[in-house]
């Protein structure tokens, strides 16, 4: 039998909950899976159930721990951390959390280790979270491209569905083994302008969290993340406004989506024309470099 990489903290009592996979270090444009998990983390008030080793799955040179220095005293260290967290929606449906970081080494092992956890604790569907950038605007509510462990799931989870060689993280092994155990799996991918997706975008974080609730049948309110990207939105609209080339990428982008969106089946994952935004982007940037400081 291959031992366990992970210990047990607390065995909470749940009733075929869902395992939701939000680690860091692979794509996440935009940062929207990490603020959708955030968001889950926060509403739903959740506890520790297992931890994994960091030390036999994280390359440390790759994933630094953090020192704590106080007037030139060493006190302490933060070290990456990988672990299962039990939470509920208001309506007592039970969800655990994989959270942390992605692990380096050894991604057979730990997906075969997670699964079988999630298998115990008697796990009825797994949703991966992700984010990448594309040729879409700011204009346009995120979509999710999804990848699945069935056809029939696929259908069912996202918006878009490809067909396409690409790399891969560990999300992707533990949903291949989940279909070795049937368990259903799914990864949802949050599409995010490709000249905002150095900088939060919550619109894409708020899809994701909506997309979990429509696949998983949970009550998850997401109108935080949608009024934080209302705001953005706003200062988005205005920087476009004011650079006819910019509105004119923006206006190319909206033609190409919504002729997307009039046709089926959607490729999602690439293959069109990408406008540069490397304008744009910088002086979105610099946009809210300048909110920060309060000059704007």
């Amino acid at each position: 039998m291959t031992e366990e990489l992970h210990e047990v903290v607390a065995r909470p009592e749940v009733d075929e909950p869902v395992l939701v996979i939000g680690l860091d270090g692979w794509i996440d444009a935009g940062f929207a899976a990490n603020t959708a998990i955030g968001h889950l983390r926060e509403v739903m008030d959740t506890t520790l159930v297992a931890t994994w080793d960091a030390d036999v799955l994280v390359d440390h040179r790759s994933r630094r721990p953090a020192m704590h220095l106080v007037e030139g005293v060493n006190t302490g260290m933060t070290w990456p951390a990988i672990e299962l967290r039990h939470g509920r929606d208001p309506d007592g449906r039970d969800v655990l959390l994989l959270v942390g970081a992605e692990p380096d080494v050894r991604w057979r092992r730990f997906s075969a280790d997670v699964v079988g956890l999630a298998t115990e604790l008697g796990a009825r569907l797994a949703v991966g979270f992700g984010a990448y950038p594309a040729p879409v605007p700011h204009t346009r509510q995120s979509r999710l491209a999804t990848t699945a462990t069935t056809p029939e799931l696929a259908a069912q989870a996202g918006q878009i569905r490809s067909t396409l060689d690409v790399p891969s993280g560990a999300m992707a092994a533990i949903e291949r083994a989940c279909a070795e155990a049937d368990l259903p799996a799914t990864g949802l991918w949050a599409q995010v302008p490709h000249y905002v997706s150095a900088m939060p975008y919550p619109d894409a974080a708020a899809s994701l969290v909506d997309g979990l609730a429509a696949l998983a049948g949970l009550r998850l309110d997401a109108s935080p993340l949608r009024e934080a990207a209302r705001v953005l939105r706003v200062r988005l609209d205005g920087l476009v406004a004011d650079n006819p080339e910019h509105l004119a990428m923006v206006n190319q982008l909206e033609a190409s989506v919504d002729a997307e969106l009039a046709s089926e089946p959607s490729t999602g994952f690439g293959g069109a024309d990408v406008p540069s935004g490397d304008e744009l982007a910088a002086e979105v940037e610099r946009f809210l470099r300048d909110v920060r400081r309060g000059e704007a």
